[in-house]
């Protein structure tokens, strides 16, 4: 099955990311300023290179583990079907946690992981994305945390893919069909 060809428009450069990045941390910093250790936790695939950034950020001792989910496969609209395909590693009972996503468009993924990490009894749990689409979302979620909200529109790029291309833009580019 042949791909139709698309351009890929720049949205956010790599120095807007790279500057709100340090600016989460601090504000990160200052909610968990109080903690032993903060658990990062990225929802996997999508969140990797913004969590690597973040971390290297965040002056706290952190550890950090990671969930894979899927709710899109290789298309572009949302399954709604929230599948929890890799479990952490370690546990997070009585810890503070702080969940590491890249997108929130519909609100079906966060809303599913939450859940699932608030049925294990952290000390302290709190979210943050890197990209946020309000004018999808359907359920009623909203991150403690922010990057950018973003207009409707199919993105790549700083580890989002599309059918796992084009992760390695070290910018969010807006796809575009030809």
């Amino acid at each position: 099955m042949s791909q139709k060809p698309y351009v890929i428009d720049n949205m956010i450069s790599a120095k807007s990311i790279a500057a709100r990045i340090e600016q989460l941390a601090a504000e990160i910093e200052q909610e968990f300023a109080d903690t032993d250790k903060l658990v990062v936790v990225g929802l996997l695939r999508g969140s990797f290179v913004f969590i690597a950034d973040l971390v290297r950020e965040i002056n706290l001792p952190i550890e950090v583990d990671f969930l894979e989910v899927s709710s899109y496969g290789d298309a572009m609209e949302s399954s709604r079907e929230v599948r929890i395909l890799k479990d952490l590693r370690g546990t997070i009972e009585n810890r503070d946690v702080l969940i590491v996503e890249d997108i929130v468009d519909t609100g079906h993924t966060m809303k599913n992981v939450t859940e699932h990490i608030l049925r294990r009894q952290p000390k302290r749990m709190r979210t943050i994305a890197l990209l946020d689409k309000p004018s999808r979302r359907e359920v009623d979620i909203k991150t403690d945390f922010l990057g950018f909200e973003i207009p409707d529109e199919f993105v790549v790029g700083y580890g989002i893919d599309f059918a796992q291309r084009n992760r390695n833009l070290p910018f969010i580019g807006k796809v575009r069909f030809t």
